[in-house]
């Protein structure tokens, strides 16, 4: 775990940087349309070194989400056939288009052909998220984008996916910024009350909270795929 070790010190350092604030505002907009790595961890080196800007940051980090929510819709929207395969390789191709073997085939094909392809090869019952995602937004586009945005459900998968479906752009900006900003403002809200006691319980035992982040990560593409 010690690169994890200079990975946590390199990103606290930018709480002395004078880009720290534009480094957030990147990897938050970047996250929500295709970088992998949440903000979450910035944001959180940010606050533990300057709890008087918490909530700055915070705001920030909700803003860069929503707005690179809103880019990975239009990604979705004009640019699916390329952006498909990003996905696919985000929660896996069996995951995606539950269709095992065929994920190759399927990342060739345009966003309209892949959407035929998938209704006649694939169904919810064999664990397709694409058609899982569809399902959800017929049936409450809002909660959907809500629960993704707040929980560790990888939320640009929702928000490209919002895109291809045409799901409103005022329903998936209001649903974002309502839950990135619950997310973002109660982990600075919770780092501001409670900083230094727990920059030490991470300064103890990193390690072990290194292995739980990445076990929350994992599970948040596993509760994607299983419950939704």
């Amino acid at each position: 775990m010690l690169w994890l070790r200079w990975l946590y010190d390199w990103v606290l350092s930018w709480a002395d940087s004078p880009y720290a604030a534009f480094a957030l505002f990147v990897l938050a907009f970047t996250e929500s349309s295709f970088f992998p790595i949440p903000p979450d961890v910035l944001l959180i080196a940010l606050v533990l070194g300057r709890r008087n800007k918490a909530f700055f940051y915070a705001g920030i980090t909700a803003v860069a989400s929503v707005l690179g929510g809103l880019f990975g819709w239009f990604l979705g929207h004009e640019f699916f056939g390329p952006v498909n395969s990003i996905i696919a390789w985000i929660v896996g191709p069996d995951t995606w288009y539950g269709i095992p073997g065929e994920g190759a085939e399927l990342i060739t094909l345009s966003g309209f052909d892949f959407y035929q392809y998938i209704q006649g090869h694939a169904s919810y019952e064999n664990g397709s998220v694409f058609l899982k995602v569809k399902a959800l937004y017929d049936d409450n586009a809002f909660l959907a984008i809500f629960t993704a945005a707040f929980t560790p459900i990888p939320y640009k998968v929702f928000t490209i996916a919002a895109g291809y479906f045409d799901v409103s752009m005022g329903i998936l900006a209001l649903a974002s910024g309502i839950g990135r900003s619950a997310r973002f403002f109660l982990v600075a809200g919770l780092l501001w009350a409670f900083g230094p006691p727990m920059k030490r319980l991470i300064d103890k035992y990193f390690d072990i909270l290194a292995l739980a982040f990445m076990v929350l990560l994992i599970g948040g593409f596993l509760l994607l795929k299983k419950v939704f």
